[in-house]
């Protein structure tokens, strides 16, 4: 009698036990009364009949990932396989659909995902995949939402993660991009010597003009000193043929003296003998008078004038000419 009375005991504690269960947060449970949905309980401590209700489940209220990976071809005959992440979770007010209508929601939500990429990416181009990949994405959280509302499932966000081509078309994609690396660093060198060589080419003509004006200022001054020697000479009875001489003379002194100067100078001016200056001097001056009686001469052969003689009538003929009012 102590005994199955104890037995009893113990088989109450547990059956009252076993009324008992906790559901997590973020979770749901689902009740089954003989077999057939019964309720929905929610995190925290429930109390369930023993024996007649069982847990016939829980779902997950978290939010779930879930990454496809498609292998498709673009609009230029181009494999590539993209791989697109879809982020979901249950509707807390539809964890019933969710449970029951959709057994397996990760091939389901897949099938939508191979459908609208196979739709999408062919009419596009290699390099439009790229550019438009959040187009894509939009495309496939709509048509996601659209179907899996129905059963429970709220699609939070797609997005396309990867886009990965054939090896053979990324290598000639990298070898694309380095030429057009290649070919706009070679442009900015280009643009870079272009500058450079202007640059250098106005330095140098404003150089050259700087340099001239420096020239012809030189020229100007040793002119005006050339003219003032020659007024000075004249002043002291020396003409003007004379003083030119005897500058050229002097310059001609000068030039040796500055070629001297130099210890490593190569230059050797001809005639250098102490004759030559003054045998330039006389030759000068005598060139210099040549010129003048030359010049002379001309002046007097153009100052006489040839006065034509006038035409005489023959002997013979005067009486030949009759005058027209005789005729």
């Amino acid at each position: 009698m102590g005994t199955a009375f104890i037995i009893i005991l113990v088989l109450g504690f547990f059956i009252l036990m076993s009324s008992f269960f906790t559901v997590k947060q973020q979770s749901s449970v689902i009740i089954e009364r003989f077999g057939k949905f019964h309720s929905v309980r929610n995190s925290g401590l429930q109390l369930k009949i023993p024996i007649v209700d069982r847990l016939a489940g829980r779902v997950n209220l978290k939010i779930q990932q879930l990454d496809v990976i498609i292998e498709t071809k673009t609009k230029d005959n181009v494999f590539i396989k993209m791989k697109v992440s879809v982020q979901f979770k249950v509707i807390q007010e539809k964890v019933y659909d969710a449970f029951y209508k959709l057994e397996y929601p990760h091939d389901q939500i897949t099938a939508y995902v191979f459908d609208v990429v196979r739709a999408e990416v062919p009419k596009l181009k290699l390099d439009d995949v790229f550019e438009r990949k959040d187009d894509i994405a939009i495309a496939v959280k709509r048509e996601l939402n659209e179907a899996m509302t129905t059963y429970g499932y709220d699609i939070i966000n797609t997005l396309v993660t990867d886009i990965d081509p054939d090896i053979q078309v990324k290598n000639a994609m990298n070898r694309i991009n380095a030429a057009d690396r290649e070919k706009t660093a070679a442009e900015f060198e280009a643009e870079s010597s272009r500058i450079r060589i202007v640059a250098k080419a106005k330095a140098e003509a404003e150089s050259k003009r700087l340099q001239g004006q420096g020239i012809a200022d030189q020229r100007r001054e040793i002119a005006r000193g050339l003219v003032e020697s020659v007024e000075v000479l004249n002043n002291v009875g020396i003409n003007s043929q004379e003083a030119s001489a005897l500058i050229v003379v002097t310059q001609h002194y000068d030039t040796l003296q500055a070629i001297g100067a130099d210890a490593n100078s190569n230059l050797i001016l001809l005639p250098n003998s102490p004759q030559a200056g003054s045998d330039m001097l006389n030759n000068m001056v005598a060139s210099f008078t040549a010129s003048n009686q030359v010049g002379e001469m001309m002046k007097k052969n153009n100052k006489k004038v040839v006065k034509p003689k006038p035409i005489q009538p023959q002997s013979g003929y005067e009486d030949d000419i009759i005058p027209e009012t005789e005729q």
